[in-house]
């Protein structure tokens, strides 16, 4: 074990010894790029499915609200598969920041973040995950169990993890572009949530409850009409 640390700090002190140091180089367009896909993701998302919301476009497009959910699905996935490879491009180009190089502390929180990630979608599911409350598919009862019941995970245990692995990624490869773009993801996932997303997925819910509460209550009447009938 104590042959492996050792190895290790070799090639990591290889490693920041060989690379050019700095910050954050602005003049590198792949932190641009990075950094327009981390805010275009969440607002292309909330935008698509508000729209199917209203008027149930990829619905009527694909035949039925599931198909439209998995198309969504496959959209979001993508786009978030492109917009990791952006950022580390974007990493690849920038200087290192050799204060920040914490390759075993990176792993630990990209582990985390990893954890948090997927065990919110085996809690959600697919559609669940996935937008599928715009599409009319909503869940019997609200998901409280792990990761949700975190404190930490604030509610969004996803977004959460989703930043954890961009923190972690800044901190293996020790660059400070790294640290930025995460900023940059926390404070886009923090908007998604706070402005658009909950204050929307309540209003579904409420309706939902609301629609429910009137058949229960035309039901009554239905049955109380019917009685006096027989009477």
């Amino acid at each position: 074990m104590e042959k492996l640390q050792q190895y290790f700090n070799s090639v990591t002190t290889t490693a920041t010894a060989i690379e050019h140091h700095g910050f954050i180089d602005t003049s590198d367009p792949n932190f641009y790029i990075a950094a327009a896909a981390i805010i275009f993701n969440p607002l292309f998302w909330n935008t698509v499915a508000r729209a199917e919301y209203h008027t149930h476009v990829l619905t009527h497009t694909f035949g039925s609200a599931r198909n439209g959910c998995y198309v969504l699905a496959l959209a979001i996935f993508s786009l978030g598969i492109l917009r990791d490879h952006l950022y580390k491009t974007a990493l690849d180009s920038q200087p290192l920041t050799p204060q920040l190089y914490q390759p075993w502390l990176g792993a630990l929180f990209f582990a985390f973040g990893q954890l948090l990630v997927l065990s919110s979608m085996w809690a959600l599911g697919l559609t669940g995950t996935y937008l599928g409350d715009y599409f009319g598919i909503l869940m019997d009862h609200k998901v409280d169990g792990f990761p949700f019941s975190l404190s930490l995970a604030l509610g969004a245990p996803m977004y959460v993890g989703s930043t954890l692995c961009f923190l972690g990624t800044a901190l293996w490869t020790g660059r400070g572009a790294g640290l930025a773009l995460t900023a940059l993801v926390a404070l886009a996932y923090a908007v998604a949530t706070v402005w658009f997303e909950d204050p929307f997925t309540s209003m579904i819910y409420a309706n939902k409850a609301s629609a429910v509460a009137e058949k229960v209550t035309a039901d009554g009447n239905n049955s109380s009409k019917e009685s006096k009938k027989q009477a």
